[in-house]
């Protein structure tokens, strides 16, 4: 049985480790992965149809918690202990719930001390009792209703027989009802670099590279941390040593194997020396892959990662919070309606959030996608299918069966990567 320490309006956890509210999803995941054998029994709960609707939950079932995240930020919301049979709970060092410690209403109040009356939902014969960032429900009987007049603490019970606390909530704010997912906490950065955006600079229908906005833990003048930002810029045929300058080393350096995707290229017949490879700088908290080119080592493509659950790569990065305009396409060009269209069109502005049939509505993609079905070496099947990808410009658009975007290719044209 877990023995955690409870902190209103921050945090679950012990001295290993501890569930931040405000932490990626990540973050919780590496935690869990730490405790193998530990915790045990673990759940991600998500919706396939509406991901950005449903919470992303992590369910600890043997545990009796609950990790609610919220699906756009992917950051944790509220923390929630829905059985309290199955982990012994502290407050300030003082067990409050335990096998010898039930949390009756009278326990409740001297661990943590006076608050406003609860509140009564007749529906569900609960009482909610709130302090700020903490909610105790207890399951009452009718029969003790009628009395409620100021609160828990004006029923009358029989001894013997006050109801107990059947689920804890923590969470930021002074109610469930309405609390908000905070910002990553300065602890959770480990002195990681993360993005804030994206920007997608295009010149003449020909992508760039990118603008970056950024975030790390910086100091004050008094030593303190602090959230520093900082704006960076990394083109095409940008050197390793460039990248490195302006966005710091990589989360792991990937050389290229295989291209699965080189099939469909005009020289596919042409063999590459198998002493050189193509190498990705992986950036997992940016949500960005950097491809350089074996010859040049120059940049040669970027991968934005969009982290849906769902996906065969959900979980490796953070989402790239990219932005990419484009002018729409003209759909209805015939000689006699010409005159309808807009001279001045309104541009495509394209986010992680974007469906892709709204997308295909602006613009022309190529009608036939290519079919692309991950599977690693050690297990060759993909529990979640395959997506598709339609090409644009100097674009791929990888899509999920949920009409999602996955992820975002942008490769530099011929002419961009200099010779050498």
């Amino acid at each position: 049985m877990l023995e955690l320490e409870l902190v209103p309006e921050r945090s679950l956890g012990c001295e290993q480790w501890e569930f931040i509210l405000g932490m990626h999803f990540s973050q919780a995941v590496a935690i869990i992965q730490s405790q193998v054998g530990i915790i045990k029994g673990v759940q991600v709960l998500y919706s396939d149809s509406n991901p950005l609707g449903a919470d992303l939950i992590i369910n600890l079932p043997q545990d009796g918690i609950r990790l609610i995240f919220d699906p756009i930020v992917q950051r944790l919301k509220i923390i929630e202990i829905y059985n309290m049979k199955l982990v012994k709970v502290k407050y300030c060092g003082l067990t409050f719930n335990s096998p010898e410690v039930l949390p009756s209403i009278e326990q409740i109040e001297r661990s943590f001390g006076a608050t406003h009356p609860g509140v009564l939902d007749t529906e569900k014969q609960l009482f909610v009792l709130n302090f700020r960032g903490l909610s105790f429900c207890f399951p009452v009987e009718s029969k003790f209703q009628p009395g409620y007049a100021h609160g828990l603490g004006s029923l009358q019970f029989p001894n013997g027989s006050s109801p107990v606390v059947s689920r804890t909530s923590v969470y930021s704010g002074s109610s469930l009802s309405e609390c908000r997912t905070p910002q990553l906490p300065l602890c959770c950065y480990h002195n990681h670099l993360y993005l804030e955006r994206a920007e997608v600079i295009r010149e003449r229908l020909t992508t760039c590279g990118l603008r970056l906005h950024l975030f790390t833990e910086g100091s004050s003048r008094m030593l303190e941390p602090r959230k520093q930002n900082l704006s960076r810029e990394v083109m095409f045929g940008d050197t390793c040593q460039d990248v490195a300058t302006a966005i710091g080393a990589p989360s792991r350096v990937f050389y290229k194997s295989e291209d699965k995707m080189k099939i469909h290229s005009p020289n596919a017949h042409r063999r590459i020396s198998a002493r050189r490879s193509d190498f990705f700088y992986n950036y997992f908290t940016l949500g960005i892959d950097i491809l350089f080119d074996a010859k040049t080592q120059k940049v040669k493509k970027f991968v934005l990662h969009t982290n849906f659950p769902g996906h065969y790569n959900f979980n490796m990065y953070h989402r790239c919070e990219f932005h990419l305009t484009l002018p729409p396409d003209s759909r209805h060009g015939s000689e006699g309606s010409r005159q309808l269209i807009d001279v001045s069109p309104i541009p495509v502005t394209i986010s992680a959030y974007t469906k892709w049939d709204t997308i295909s509505e602006q613009l022309k993609p190529s009608e036939r996608p290519v079919v692309l079905n991950r599977a690693s070496s050690t297990n060759t099947t993909n529990p979640f299918g395959s997506t598709f990808c339609y090409g644009y410009q100097d674009i791929i658009f990888e899509v999920m069966p949920n009409n999602y975007i996955a992820s975002v290719t942008l490769y530099a044209a011929e002419k961009q990567m200099p010779e050498v």
